[in-house]
Order: structure tokens, then sequence, then C-alpha cells
């Protein structure tokens, strides 16, 4: 029995996001990702009509995923500062070298697809504001609970820490060590005092 429409095109995006975090979104041909798959080559465009939009939705899904689970670990116990760093933990944790299926599309296609598709351009500029109001609620609870230096602006506090994030990251990845992660650990605690 055939699989739905739905159910076919989802299980194409979970394969590629495997291929794509690893590989990157050029080098990874709509072949190998229908190959992989198990799916017919001429069908690709019964589920998608292009690869813009099956990258598109591709990264609708990763950030659909990721925020639920932002949103899981920024509702832990503890104050603002408390739970803001549990969410930076949890960055450096997931973005480790041994959680290749945790990666982060941000930070691997990113700068790839930004000049390939101002379609994709848009899902990562939406997709990464979410994460940053997610971040901003924490300060803001963070200065009101008095676990956060009040004296600072939590729009900006907020996008200097996902900056140094993102650039951590891809840090990581450049030096195959965690030493930016711990850098960028200090640096936020300091932010937030």
């Amino acid at each position: 029995m055939k699989k739905p429409i739905q159910d076919m095109r989802q299980h194409i995006i979970d394969v590629a996001k495997s291929l794509m975090t690893n590989k990157g979104y050029t080098a990874v041909g709509l072949s190998e990702v229908l190959t992989t798959a198990g799916v017919p080559k001429g069908s690709f465009y019964h589920y998608f009509r292009s690869k813009e939009e099956f990258g598109q939705a591709l990264l609708e899904e990763y950030f659909q995923e990721y925020i639920g689970r932002v949103d899981i670990v920024m509702a832990a116990e503890g104050t603002g500062a408390e739970r803001l760093l549990g969410y930076l933990h949890y960055w450096a944790k997931t973005q480790a070298f041994d959680h290749p299926e945790e990666k982060c599309l941000v930070v691997k296609l990113g700068a790839e697809v930004c000049d390939l598709s101002e379609d994709m351009r848009t899902v990562l500029e939406e997709g990464t504001a979410l994460i940053i109001q997610r971040i901003m609620r924490c300060v803001e609870q963070g200065m009101a609970d008095g676990s956060i230096s009040p004296t600072q602006d939590a729009a900006i506090l907020a996008e200097s820490l996902y900056q140094l994030w993102l650039g951590a990251s891809l840090l990581v990845k450049v030096k195959k060590t965690m030493a930016p992660f711990e850098t960028a650990l200090i640096t936020s605690k300091r932010l937030l005092a």
C-alpha cells in the first residue's frame, strides 16, 4: 500500500535532513535524497514543485521541531538566568560532535542557502527571530526576578547572545574542539551579570 502524499513528503524531508546536516544543501543532489528515501526519481515533483520549495519545507520543519525543543528546555524551573543558561548548555550539548542528528541547520546551511534562495533566506530569518524572541523572554523574566541585570536592553542582549552562540557553533566546527562553547558560556554569564 502506498503512503499518503503527506507521509511520503515528510519521509523525504526526514531523510534529507540527515543527509544535508552532514553534507550541506548543494552537496546533496535530489537523486541522492530520493535513492536514500526509496522514492522513485520521477516522483519528486509530485511532492515538491522545486528543490527550492523542498529546501523551504526542510527548514520550516527544522524550526518547528527545534522551537518545540527550545520551549521545553526554557520551561524548566528556575530563574530567568537559570533557564537561559540551561538552554545555552543544551545548545552546547546538542551541537557537540557526537550528536549529528541534532545539529543546527542554521549553522550548516545558513550562509549557503541565503545566497541561493530568497525564500529559504526568509525562512531562516523568521526561524532565528523566533529563537531570539524566546531568549528575550528569558532575559525579561530574569530582569524581573533579579537574576539578570535590569540595566540592559533585553532585545539587544538576546540578539547578542544568539549571535555569540551561532559564531561559537561555527568555530566548534572549524577548530574541532568544544572550547568556543566554553568561551561563549563564560561570556554569556558576564553579559547576564
